[in-house]
């Protein structure tokens, strides 16, 4: 469905850098791992809730 090949991500970066500068590239990464790894640890505390119910 979303499927974003290698020129997509490369004009979505360069927008990116052009947009922020590259002095804010460290923490917008930062932030983006942050919060898809915050992500990440609720969807699986919810799986293991749904898990401990069956």
């Amino acid at each position: 469905m979303f499927s974003i090949g290698l020129p997509e991500l490369i004009l979505i970066l360069v927008i990116v850098l052009i947009l922020f500068g590259p002095g804010k590239l460290p923490e917008i990464g930062r932030a983006l791992g942050k919060g898809l790894s915050e992500f990440k640890k609720a969807k699986k505390d919810l799986e293991d809730e749904f898990k401990d119910e069956k």
